[in-house]
């Protein structure tokens, strides 16, 4: 198995998100994250079903 294949089929397996949501829950648990840094890119939050697209020219 190559390298590709198997972090495509963790990815599909949600090991990826896994691992990022226990990362920052033991970190949040010890008081290590500064939630008054945090951000949110909005490219990679999924918009609701029958959201319309919506493009902004810079």
């Amino acid at each position: 198995m190559t390298c590709w294949r198997r972090l495509r089929d963790w990815n599909e397996a949600g090991v990826w998100q896994r691992l990022h949501e226990t990362l920052l829950a033991e970190l949040n648990a010890a008081a290590r994250l500064d939630w008054s840094r945090c951000a949110i890119d909005s490219v990679s939050v999924r918009a609701a079903k029958g959201a319309s697209m919506v493009f902004v020219k810079l």
